[in-house]
């Protein structure tokens, strides 16, 4: 998984491990207050959630939930009540699986991720592994109560896809295998979290309406989603391929062959550069050959040629021989990310 954002705290250097974890032991050993003990606790837990993925999954189901908007008629309760069920359910899911993967990953975190709270000896193996499963449980278990047979099965297929990417069992832990590890993340990110939610929110609306819902997912005519799904299959392979470049030192040391490890990092780096700049260009062409009102148009082209431009000037300073910098830049492809689902429900 990517790196965590460790709000007002400088990030520990990678494979400096060893004194990040004397420092979190000697805090312990100092004496605490119940409430600095609580506060410790706290920020140790928020590591463990990944936020920059929580972001991402609050911002993506949000904006995949409004694109199945029809008209301003369905803005109501049902239409709320919807969305935060999805929300509840999508990041305690989101906890579970970025949990997993730390559980399975202490060793090489130890090297790539010393601030992460299992890695650093903050929490135990035991407390990574009751959150894990308490998440998962709680999330599936919104799922069954919404009675959303779209929120249900994209909540299942999450976690399947996060165990076989994750787990040190027999044919799984794809993580090892680029092509499999990239095609876990594309399959969330890109297509469970567009049709799902969308799906789960419209069968919501028609429910509402009174009308028959039948057991299936539609493929919506809805330009936005359409659009999105294929912008996300670029950008979802870009973040799955980026994501190891920072972590080359752990992966060899572990003996996971990315593609970083075994094509080297220039070239990683600039496969993910084409894959982005071709997923801006595709966005302009939607924007001036496909919107069907102006605002739309101006939106669509004008937003993404600027941040297209942005990644240009961004990718121009990237030192590949800096981990940290190579981080930067990938928390970078994060904002990206986020940014393309906010104007997500403006393409129409």
């Amino acid at each position: 998984s990517g790196e965590s954002l460790n709000a007002g705290k400088a990030r520990p250097l990678r494979g400096d491990a060893e004194p990040h974890i004397k420092e979190v032991k000697a805090r312990g050993e100092a004496g605490e207050t119940e409430k600095e003990r609580a506060r410790r606790v706290v920020d140790a837990f928020v590591r463990f959630t990944r936020p920059h993925t929580m972001m991402g999954t609050a911002i993506s189901v949000t904006s995949v939930s409004l694109l199945a908007l029809r008209n301003s008629a369905d803005i109501g309760g049902a239409f709320v009540a919807s969305v935060v069920i999805a929300l509840v359910a999508a990041l305690a899911m989101n906890i579970s699986i970025v949990g997993l993967n730390q559980v399975y990953d202490v060793d090489i975190d130890k090297v790539n991720k010393p601030y992460l709270p299992l890695a650093s000896g903050e929490f135990s193996e035991g407390t990574g592994k009751a959150i894990v499963l308490g998440t998962a449980l709680f999330s599936l278990a919104i799922g069954v109560a919404s009675g959303s047979l779209p929120l249900m099965l994209t909540l299942v297929a999450s976690l399947l896809l996060g165990i076989f990417y994750s787990a040190d069992l027999p044919l799984l832990r794809w993580k090892r295998f680029p092509v499999l590890a990239a095609m876990c993340i594309l399959a969330v990110r890109a297509v469970i979290v567009q049709l799902g939610f969308f799906n789960h929110v419209r069968s919501a609306l028609t429910l509402h309406v009174g009308s028959v819902v039948k057991d299936r997912f539609e493929w919506a005519s809805s330009l936005g989603l359409v659009f999105g799904t294929g912008f996300m299959v670029l950008f979802s392979v870009a973040i799955a391929l980026f994501k190891d470049l920072p972590d080359i030192v752990g992966d060899e040391k572990a003996g996971i062959k990315t593609l970083s490890v075994v094509l080297g990092r220039d070239f990683v780096f600039r496969a993910c550069n084409a894959l982005l700049m071709a997923a801006y260009a595709s966005a302009v062409a939607v924007g001036l050959f496909c919107t069907n009102v102006w605002w739309s148009k101006a939106i669509t082209v004008g937003a993404h040629s600027i941040l297209g431009l942005a990644l240009v000037r961004r990718s121009r300073d990237v030192d590949l021989s800096s981990s940290d910098s190579l981080y930067s830049f990938y928390m970078f492809i994060w904002k990206l990310f986020y940014a393309e689902y906010l104007l997500l429900p403006f393409i129409r």
